[in-house]
């Protein structure tokens, strides 16, 4: 059984045999900050719910989280674009923190540590944010990808300002989720993987958290499908085990990235048995330089180290027909070493990608351009030298 009763600052339910107080704040506000202080000092929580998973968690509480950041390990593990895509939506919320003088998630950190302070207990309610990211990645088709990472890399470089009235409706909204209800309206099935699973995970974590009074610090935009979903019939843990579970990839997507270096096999030798061999020598030159040029022209807008532009240009052809590694991972990895970052880099990260400029300021910064940016010019080459592989014939 479940009752609802409201006040200024937050919902309080009957949940079963619990006392659940839900709290909407916007994630970077300075009045939810003091908000969430004040309500969990007037209501004494036995636990304290916050919608943040483990690493999240990790990197509001630890200063020293990017100085501690392995480069080459992200790079040797291919963790490289869930790290751009991590840096985007951290990025915008940055930007949106800037004019309010409020750090992203400050809100999350404060009810964490007043928590603590206090000596209650602490749960981390949000799903892993890795888990939801590489979810859409796996359940959306390819022309839907290409709108997400459109509208997730558009936000590294937009620049947005804030009328006085947009500021204030901080309060009542959560500006990330804000950002993902916009991909939602043009992708539902987004919209669900990001917006919706979530609010049953955290409503799941919420209801099921030690003690007889819950208190549960959440972005605004979540407030409404947490709070029907905790007045409704309690949650089937098979279905938390489902949307915690990162698809497969499909068939299709492990046969794809074969289909290219098939095809260019394919012509080459078809061009050697029933083509114009005379042709073999300039398809292979186009192949090289298509490929090589590209990668290497993508890292030189990147502002590359000389070495990681030859390096470009060297692995590109080869890396196009192997699969199993693109040339942005060379690229990259490259990069780390001869142009390491430095502690400054580390510790400046959040502030610097904040600014179009702070992007090829930063060597950090600049390895996920060089990663990102190679990627790019060497699919772009692959193509191109399809087109003249056609001449075999």
């Amino acid at each position: 059984m479940t009752d609802l009763t409201e006040s200024g600052d937050y919902t309080r339910l009957l949940v079963d045999d619990k006392e659940v107080i839900l709290v909407g704040t916007a994630h970077i506000s300075q009045e939810s900050v003091d908000t969430v202080v004040r309500t969990i000092d007037e209501v004494v929580p036995d636990t304290v719910c916050v919608e943040l998973d483990h690493q999240r968690y990790q990197s509001l509480i630890n200063k020293q989280g990017w100085e501690s950041l392995n480069l080459k390990e992200v790079i040797k593990k291919k963790q490289v674009p869930f790290l751009l895509a991590n840096l985007a939506l951290s990025s915008y919320q940055k930007r949106m923190g800037l004019q309010t003088g409020v750090k992203p998630g400050a809100e999350l950190a404060a009810a964490a540590r007043t928590a603590e302070e206090r000596g209650m207990e602490v749960e981390l309610v949000d799903r892993n944010i890795r888990t939801t990211l590489l979810r859409v990645w796996r359940k959306t088709g390819l022309w839907n990808k290409m709108k997400v990472l459109a509208s997730l890399f558009g936000s590294l470089f937009e620049k947005q300002e804030l009328s006085e009235e947009e500021l204030s409706k901080l309060r009542e909204t959560d500006t990330l989720s804000s950002m993902l209800d916009e991909m939602g309206s043009l992708l539902p099935s987004v919209k669900q993987i990001l917006v919706d699973e979530r609010d049953v995970h955290m409503a799941y974590h919420i209801r099921n958290a030690p003690g007889e009074k819950i208190l549960a610090v959440v972005g605004a935009a979540h407030l409404p499908g947490i709070s029907r979903l905790l007045q409704g019939p309690e949650i089937d843990p098979q279905t938390i085990a489902e949307i915690t579970t990162i698809p497969p990839k499909t068939k299709l997507s492990k046969m794809i990235p074969w289909l290219i270096p098939a095809l260019v096999v394919a012509l080459f030798i078809g061009g050697f048995f029933f083509g114009n061999r005379d042709q073999l020598a300039n398809a292979a030159t186009a192949w090289i330089l298509a490929n090589g040029l590209l990668s290497a022209l993508g890292t030189i807008l990147a502002f590359g180290h000389p070495a990681t532009i030859v390096t470009a240009f060297i692995a590109a052809p080869i890396t196009s027909l192997n699969p199993t590694i693109g040339a942005g991972f060379v690229t990259g990895f490259v990069q780390s070493l001869v142009a390491a970052p430095t502690v400054r880099d580390m510790e400046h990260i959040g502030e610097d990608l904040v600014t179009f400029k702070g992007w090829w300021q930063n060597r950090l910064a600049r390895v996920l351009l060089v990663f990102l940016f190679s990627s790019i010019g060497s699919s772009i080459g692959t193509f191109v030298a399809l087109g003249w592989l056609k001449n075999l014939f």
